[in-house]
């Protein structure tokens, strides 16, 4: 299967002070998809600009015509599943049917307790995780939806006229654990990862690629378990976790070579960051768009 490449841009730029840029700019070099993160605030950017995601990809639709866009990822941090779907289903809208939803379980970062609430334990967002993401399906497929579960309901809530696209946008579901994978196997058309946080500091490329091997085979029995029978399930790599995350920018010819063994694990889609400066994602523009517009070529050769 081919290999396609996508880009990050995290929502940091005023739409009018180079926001708007990215996104066009995005497109001209060809990428496949151009994502966002879906938090309210992130890491080290918390004390600086930080722009809402779903607002940000309904402006990105309006000035781009081709490359799709997404999450990378949203979680039930702040998110409730009968409100997404009514976003979502007007973004797909706007967009002309050109939106992929990342979603992932979430964790314990700003978003967690941004609404006042105790940061949930790593199983309680399992659980929301596990009715959240069944009944964003239903939401987005069927034209009346109730629901009284655990810890989401919804009374006959309507998103007429639906998706765009058919049956809904696709879901790529961010997972690593048993429960998450099986979610991803039943609900998800792609399946996402960062690779293994334990190796972030201290691991080795080679440990990294039998990490994600591992993380793959996981994916592949759960597709097995849930007896699913249709398309494959999408395997994408969101870089810039991994032990080479220093260098996969800094060539064409380091990318051509992360990408090459990627591609051989089984990964159908890559996703790089857009560059920010001063910053974990600093990069030299320049090599950023040799790779947006030369790496897939020279990985092809």
């Amino acid at each position: 299967m081919s290999l396609r490449l996508s880009t990050v841009i995290l929502p940091v730029r005023r739409w009018h002070e180079g926001g708007r840029d990215q996104w066009s700019r995005a497109e001209r070099l060809g990428f496949h998809t151009a994502y966002t993160y879906d938090h309210l605030s992130w890491r080290t950017f918390r004390d600086g600009p930080w722009f809402g995601a779903v607002p940000t990809l309904t402006a990105a639709a309006a000035a781009t015509e081709r490359v799709r866009l997404g999450t990378l990822v949203t979680s039930p941090n702040f998110r409730h599943p009968v409100t997404l779907a009514k976003e979502l289903v007007t973004l797909d809208d706007v967009s002309g049917g050109r939106v992929t939803l990342g979603i992932g379980a979430g964790g314990n970062g700003f978003d967690a307790t941004v609404l006042g609430q105790e940061s949930w334990t790593p199983r309680e967002r399992a659980d929301r995780f596990g009715e959240f993401v069944p009944l964003l399906d239903r939401l987005l497929t069927e034209g009346a939806v109730s629901h009284s579960g655990t810890f989401y309901s919804a009374e006959e809530a309507r998103n007429l006229p639906g998706c765009v696209q058919r049956p809904r946008l696709p879901f790529a579901i961010a997972a690593t654990g048993p429960r998450g994978m099986r979610l991803a196997a039943r609900h998800g058309q792609a399946w996402v990862t960062t690779g293994d946080p334990k190796l972030f500091e201290n691991g080795t490329p080679a440990q990294s690629l039998e990490a994600l091997r591992g993380q793959i085979d996981r994916l592949e029995k759960a597709v097995v378990e849930v007896g699913r029978d249709s398309e494959p399930v999408e395997k994408i790599l969101l870089t810039g976790f991994t032990p080479e995350r220093s260098t996969l920018l800094e060539s064409v010819d380091a990318f051509v070579d992360f990408a090459g063994r990627h591609q051989a694990l089984g990964f159908t889609e890559l996703v790089i960051h857009a560059p920010i400066p001063d910053s974990d994602f600093a990069a030299d523009e320049a090599v950023f768009e040799r790779i947006a517009t030369e790496a897939l070529a020279q990985l092809d050769a």
